[in-house]
């Protein structure tokens, strides 16, 4: 595998994605100016969804890089690795993206620390290169080159948020968990379910989301309904899919936990 072997970041198959408004016309018209855009939303709500489907849609390859506090600006841009041969450079995904002009996705950018985030902004503005120190190059980034960024806005804390300096380098779109009959929609046709049983694993998911900042940092995302639907499809009892994968990954909570097994057995029981 070499950096510039572009079809490994090709999106071969069409994912599966419900517009809910004009998102896609407002990132396809950010795409044809090459302008960095950045997608905010709450967990699981379909933001990288989103661009893996916007990439295929323009045929561009996707590098995506899930970011952590433990990533250093050599994960982003590469370093010198040895070999038996002595040493030899190998390019990050970042630097990848730039070079063969992909579309590069950093998720859940905030979890980076702030010193490996600013290599970005070379990218971001007027210049649109990649200076790699270690190695005294400046690369000039591919005509078709783009960045972009997510993070869930609920999760920001003055230690855990971006500086505005790298904020106001990037358009932004909104997301949210979509209006009940789209996403009952949605998890019907990503589950395999019928009809009835996605609407009430989305009216379990509303009742969940109503206690956000009373007990749960986050209600049950669209990613978790269609878990639930993965599992009833395969023939589990509702009852029993939902608290696997509805109930128990959302809190440790034992109060909590009643609550929410209390909203499942309303509707599947």
């Amino acid at each position: 595998m070499t950096a510039h072997d572009v079809s490994q970041f090709e999106v071969k198959a069409e994912p599966f994605y419900r517009a809910v408004a004009n998102e896609e016309a407002l990132y396809e018209a950010a795409y044809k100016r090459r302008m960095p855009v950045m997608l905010k939303g709450p967990t699981g709500c379909g933001k990288s969804r989103f661009v893996e489907y916007m990439a295929w849609k323009l045929g561009r390859p996707l590098i995506t890089v899930a970011c952590n506090e433990d990533m250093t600006a050599s994960d982003l841009v590469g370093r010198f690795l040895l070999d038996k041969d002595g040493t030899k450079w190998q390019d990050g995904p970042l630097t990848t993206a730039a070079r063969i002009g992909a579309i590069c996705y950093l998720d859940e950018v905030v979890e980076a620390r702030q010193d490996t985030t600013v290599v970005i902004h070379p990218l971001t503005d007027h210049r649109r290169t990649l200076p790699l120190d270690k190695k005294g190059e400046l690369i000039e980034a591919h005509p078709d080159f783009q960045l972009v960024i997510s993070y869930n806005p609920g999760y920001q804390s003055l230690m855990k948020d971006l500086k505005q300096s790298t904020k106001q380098r990037f358009a932004a779109l909104d997301f949210d968990y979509p209006e009940a009959e789209i996403e009952a929609e949605i998890v019907a046709r990503e589950a395999g379910v019928d009809a009835e049983t996605a609407k009430k694993l989305v009216q379990v998911a509303h009742r969940t989301r109503n206690l956000k900042g009373h007990g749960l940092d986050e209600g049950i995302s669209t990613r978790l309904m269609v878990y639930a639907g993965q599992m009833i499809a395969e023939g589990v009892d509702p009852v029993a899919a939902c608290q696997m994968t509805l109930v128990t990954p959302l809190t440790d909570d034992p109060d909590m936990r009643q609550t929410l097994q209390a909203a499942v057995e309303t509707f599947f029981v």
